[in-house]
């Protein structure tokens, strides 16, 4: 009897002991693990006489039963002492705003935001919106927008073409949405009034130029519409775009096949501190191209020259991105950085508006 009170005292004064659970779980498989001291006290019944064991199991049983009671006792213990340390390890500042979470934590890519602002700008004057293929034909590409065979896009190391199939007709990545606008008068009567935004493909890679970069083109086709109506236009868009009360264009004779005439549209800016603003200044940037749609391009689309007449423009979706939020390096918009977009980046939610602000 002296022997299991020693033992229980031995056993209780390591469970007293122990600094945490891992410790406390060493102690309980030495006393009542398989190989523990009062297992083996246990097994060893079965050599006593009746009478011993009698009197002997009730002792060891006792000794277990303190020794549970008092593991239990110590675990809680612990427990109770690992939790007090996890809380003064991870206290939350409550005056602290709350971190975002969930849709809170993305960002709009910037071309995204633009394209979404062109549409609320075009929308409020009354365009749709016209989309098409990225993989355009020959024809729709080239032929109908009155580029002659021997047109330098066409040179397979201007623009990505496709293998010729088995009738040798080659398709192309479109290299601008022009056909967008064939697509649009060959299945609409006019008057028609459409912006076409997307993709473009074209075989260069700089810092102003990269191989796939996006465009929004308009078109307006009409009895009577002129070039009057195509200044206003543009003016209205740029002051809705760049929120200026208002800005100055000029108009210079340019040449693009599917246009006749064709111009190049500078717009007033101010270059001061290395940032370009607009609706100042007096100095100017070079900004769009325009001009009247060919007659040979409403021929090939099925319109009659002698009756409708229209004009359409054409602009970089990624330059107005830089432009207005002062991007200076085309390349980072496809480098995939979460860092760069969670800087210029939009917040899902805030979606642009003409009464609420385009860029919120």
């Amino acid at each position: 009897m002296s022997d299991l009170n020693e033992l229980q005292t031995t056993i209780l004064a390591e469970i007293a002991a122990a600094p945490d659970e891992a410790a406390l779980d060493a102690v309980r498989v030495s006393a009542l693990g398989k190989k523990g001291s009062i297992s083996a006290l246990l097994s060893g019944l079965g050599k006593m006489t009746p009478e011993a064991r009698k009197s002997e199991g009730a002792a060891i049983n006792s000794l277990k039963d303190s020794v549970n009671a008092a593991l239990a006792e110590r675990r809680a213990v612990l427990k109770e002492a690992a939790l007090e340390a996890r809380l003064k390890t991870e206290t939350i500042d409550v005056t602290l705003p709350a971190p975002a979470q969930g849709v809170a934590l993305g960002r709009i890519h910037p071309v995204t935001q633009v394209m979404d602002e062109l549409a609320e700008i075009f929308a409020d004057m009354g365009f749709a919106i016209a989309e098409g293929p990225d993989i355009e034909s020959d024809d729709y590409n080239f032929t109908k927008l009155n580029f002659p065979p021997d047109h330098p896009a066409r040179d397979m190391h201007d623009t990505f073409f496709f293998n010729p199939d088995k009738d040798g007709n080659r398709r192309v990545l479109r290299t601008h949405t022009s056909p967008v606008q064939v697509r649009t008068m060959l299945t609409q009567k006019p008057p028609i009034r459409v912006i076409c935004p997307g993709r473009t493909y074209r075989c260069d890679s700089d810092q102003t130029h990269t191989p796939m970069f996006h465009q929004v083109e308009g078109l307006v086709i009409d009895r009577s519409a002129n070039l009057g109506h195509l200044k206003w236009i543009l003016e209205e868009f740029l002051k809705a775009f760049f929120e200026v009360p208002e800005v100055k264009m000029r108009f210079r004779p340019s040449y693009f096949p599917f246009t006749e005439p064709s111009m190049e549209a500078d717009v007033q800016c101010s270059r001061k501190g290395g940032e370009v603003r607009f609706g100042e200044g007096e100095d100017w940037l070079e900004i769009l191209g325009c001009g009247m749609v060919h007659p040979n391009v409403l021929r090939n689309c099925g319109l009659d020259p002698d009756v409708y007449q229209g004009f359409a423009w054409g602009i970089g979706i990624d330059r107005l991105a830089m432009l207005k939020y002062g991007m200076p390096d085309l390349r980072a918009f496809f480098e995939a950085d979460v860092r760069w977009l969670k800087h210029y980046g939009f917040r899902p939610l805030d979606l642009p508006t003409l009464a609420g602000g385009l860029s919120g």
